[in-house]
């Protein structure tokens, strides 16, 4: 993968709208000497990049949301749901180079934002979608090794994008040992009734992990048996992820692996 240039030509950020009635936020953009963040409002920030280091995932819940590399190091097809500043989508796309790559964003103006957070431009194996993820998802079928949720507005993840016919649309699109990756804000008053939505289609094969604040929930859910092979817990690199990527996630996938050990 080339390098990017961390520096390209900003396009005018949109003004946040908060009066009720107005037209839905738009996304735009905050720089802070080499951070450059996401927004649909000054109150959260949807996605955080070091111009120093634009692939790097600089945002915990994100490396959190790599464990599936614990049980499926080398995935064929890896779908997402929701581009943000494209954090994940940049680490796939340069670190597990055999993986083709869809990311299904709803957001015109998110992905008009696609090259100040230099996600890369679309070719044979990387690909940005303009859809309602529900609609993309319903009568997919063995489509995906990995599915990685992070669809979020200002206000939380979507009603469609967190119900039981969702995660049951999820659960089809993958294939056979497919693992389901999921961020939820811990907090939220339905995260209990969204993981037993999640339950009724995927079972007992699902684990949580919370992050060191308790704000990011990750879930995993397998369409399988993966989540349960002990090779998982010996945290031992596969060959086909790279030394740089592994020492990124390494403190993260310990987390994970404890987390694992004690369901």
């Amino acid at each position: 993968m080339s390098r990017h240039d961390p520096s390209p030509s900003l396009p005018e950020p949109s003004q946040p709208s908060g009066a009720s009635g107005e037209p839905p936020l738009r996304p735009f953009i905050q720089e802070s000497g080499t951070t450059r963040t996401l927004h649909f409002s000054e109150k959260v920030i949807q996605s955080r990049m070091s111009t120093l280091n634009p692939d790097a995932l600089d945002l915990e819940y994100t490396r959190m949301m790599m464990g599936f590399v614990l049980f499926t190091p080398a995935p064929a097809d890896i779908l997402m749901v929701g581009l943000g500043g494209g954090s994940l989508a940049k680490f796939c796309y340069r670190y597990l180079a055999r993986s083709r790559i869809e990311v299904v964003e709803i957001d015109s103006g998110v992905i008009a934002l696609r090259d100040a957070f230099l996600v890369p431009r679309d070719d044979a194996r990387f690909r940005v979608v303009q859809a309602d993820a529900a609609d993309h998802l319903r009568g997919l079928r063995d489509a995906a090794d990995v599915l990685l949720l992070d669809g979020f507005g200002d206000s939380g993840i979507p009603d469609a994008l967190c119900s039981a016919e969702f995660y049951a649309d999820c659960y089809e699109a993958l294939r056979d040992d497919g693992i389901l990756v999921i961020n939820f804000h811990l907090n939220h008053p339905n995260h209990r009734d969204y993981l037993d939505r999640v339950r009724a289609s995927f079972g007992a094969s699902m684990f949580e992990v919370v992050d060191d604040d308790m704000t990011n929930s990750i879930v995993f859910a397998c369409k399988g048996e993966r989540l349960d092979d002990p090779a998982a817990a010996e945290l031992k690199r596969p060959e086909s992820i790279p030394k740089d990527a592994w020492r990124q996630l390494m403190p993260t996938l310990r987390v994970i692996g404890a987390t694992r050990e004690l369901k």
